[in-house]
Formats: structure tokens, sequence, C-alpha cells
């Protein structure tokens, strides 16, 4: 693969993420299963699909809580995807996570200050730092006060749980954060308060972030581009302004035609797939989508199409819009 440009921060490398099943027989989870991408720096790239996509699944690979099976992952430049050891620990500096339910992702045992202490104390910094004052400005940062350093988790509502994740997400300082469901598990108006956060905290603190989100409305609003997952697989990306605007592949339109509508855009008629989602242990052969797909043909079940550039910036993984195919016909 060509080397990345200097705008870009983190590029997945035909990266795959397979699980074995629990006996010999049982076939293995394709959960992420050959894909790639950029994610530039400053900005929000958003993932949106199904539950079982493999969205999480993705985030966790990125920065390597979970070690693909195969292909390559570059943060900053650095092929992470085989580190091991201190090499690992190093690279956490770099990039975080903030977890879909703040409920288990904090330690019920430990206080406010004991949870944000923690990243200096595993990375040995805290004869090297004011540990104490980088805590207090991190509360500030997310909104909270000195008051909440001696609480327990049980003792935060929902969203003050999760702005504690965004605290110790944010302690290292790193470049990329990854999102997984942030707000997903808080109430609509905490939710709204939480993404109003993270914008600012990305403006101020020049942070990138993977959004991972199955609500599209979310993912509308933060992301500067989109990548739509379909049990294992990207197979569409584009800036989200464009991808609202017009949609390629078959499974997009389906995805986004579910989007509650007001007004004039509230005639519109619901796509509804037929069929069931394929098992991730077993899909189908070619386009995985090619079961469900209304416009499929007889190549989509035999050849796998590639992710391609339909227009600038805007890549599709469908033989509909397969360009050699279109040329050899005329």
């Amino acid at each position: 693969m060509a080397e990345a440009p200097k705008d870009v921060l983190m590029r997945a490398d035909h990266v795959k993420v397979y699980f074995k099943g629990k006996n010999r027989r049982a076939d293995s989870v394709k959960a992420v299963d050959d894909v790639s991408f950029d994610i530039r720096r400053g900005e929000t790239f958003g993932v949106v699909g199904e539950s079982g996509c493999g969205k999480s699944t993705l985030g966790r690979a990125l920065i390597r809580l979970l070690k693909p099976t195969e292909g390559h992952i570059y943060l900053d430049g650095a092929d992470i995807a085989g580190l091991k050891g201190p090499e690992l620990k190093k690279m956490r500096k770099k990039a975080q996570i903030i977890f879909q339910d703040p409920s288990a992702s904090l330690n019920p045992r430990r206080t406010v200050r004991q949870i944000l202490t923690e990243p200096f104390e595993i990375h040995q910094m805290a004869g090297k730092m004011d540990v104490e004052a980088r805590i207090l400005e991190l509360l500030n940062l997310v909104g909270l006060d000195t008051y909440h350093l001696s609480r327990y988790p049980h003792e935060l509502s929902g969203g003050q749980k999760q702005r504690i994740g965004i605290a110790r997400a944010l302690a290292l300082e790193p470049d990329l954060i990854i999102c997984d469901e942030a707000v997903s598990a808080l109430d609509v108006s905490v939710q709204a308060q939480v993404l109003n956060l993270l914008q600012e905290l990305k403006e101020k603190l020049h942070l990138t972030y993977f959004f991972i989100s199955h609500n599209l409305n979310v993912v509308y609003q933060v992301s500067d581009r989109v990548g739509v997952m379909y049990l294992g697989k990207i197979v569409e990306i584009a800036d989200y302004e464009k991808l609202y605007e017009k949609r390629y592949h078959p499974y997009t339109e389906a995805l986004l035609s579910a989007i509650p509508q007001v007004g004039q855009e509230a005639g519109k008629e619901r796509i509804r797939l037929r069929g069931e989602v394929p098992s991730p242990s077993n899909p189908p052969d070619g386009c995985h989508f090619h079961t469900r797909c209304p416009k499929a043909c007889d190549r989509c079940s035999l050849e796998a199409p590639e992710l391609r550039e339909v227009e600038p910036g805007h890549l599709v993984a469908c033989h509909l819009y397969d360009t050699r195919v279109r040329r050899s016909k005329i």
C-alpha cells in the first residue's frame, strides 16, 4: 500500500479480525473482514451500521485492544498491528478510547481521583509532572468540579460518569480517540450535552475522533466523513454532506431511509430489506449484501466488489459502479 499522506493520522490496510469457534468444527467469526481506510488529522470519521456488523471490533482493533488477525494499522506512520510489551504500552499514549457504558468501564471501588490518577501511574509519570494539577485541569475541561474527586461512580449521574470517562481518555494527551457508542447509554438531553462537549474538546485540543454509532442522526451531527459498515466490511465512505445528499450503495440507501423525517421528506417511503442478516461465521460468497440487495445481479454472488472512488472523495464497494465493467460493455 502506498505511503500515507502527511494529513493521515491513522491508516487501516486490509485489516481482518477473526474469532475462532468454540470447537474445531465451528467456523471462525469474521467480525472485520478486509477493511481499508484512512483517518485524517483533526477530523471525525464516523462509522455506522447495524448491530453486529463489526463497528466496535474494528474500533478496538485500531487501538490494539484486539490484535488483528491480518493486515496493518499505521498510527502516525508506524505499524502498530504487531506491537507487544513496552512498545504497545507506549503507543497507548497516542490513542485512547471512550467506552459505551460508563457504569461498566469505571472501577466502582475507586474514587474519581483514583480513576484519573491511574493513567499516570501506569505510565510512570507521577514523578515527572504535577498530577494533581493535571487532574484539576481535566475536570475543568469536561465541566466537572473538584468536589467530584472524592465520589465513587455510583454517586454520579450517567452524564457525569461519561464525562469522567472522557477525562480519563484525555489524561495522556492522545492524538486519536475512539468513541465507541459514547452517547448511546445516555438520555437524549444528556447526549446533546456530551456531543457538544466532544466537539468543543476536538477544536480546543486538536483531536481526531473515530466515532462509532448506530444512531444516524448522531453521526450526521458530529462527523466530517462517514463510513458505512455491513457484515464486517466497509461498503461506502464519503463526506457526510455528500453521503446524505447522494448515496450509491443499496445498503446505505436503505439505512438512511430509516431516519425519521419531518416536513416534505416525511412522505418518502422507507426501504425495507428482505431476509435476515447472514451470520458473520458463514458470510455469503461474493458481495456480503447480495442476499438482501434489491439490485443484486449474478456477478454479486460470485465476486466481492472492491472499494472504489466513484467521484472525488466518495468510495463505494458495489459492482453497479465498477467502471471497468461499463467500459467492457461499450
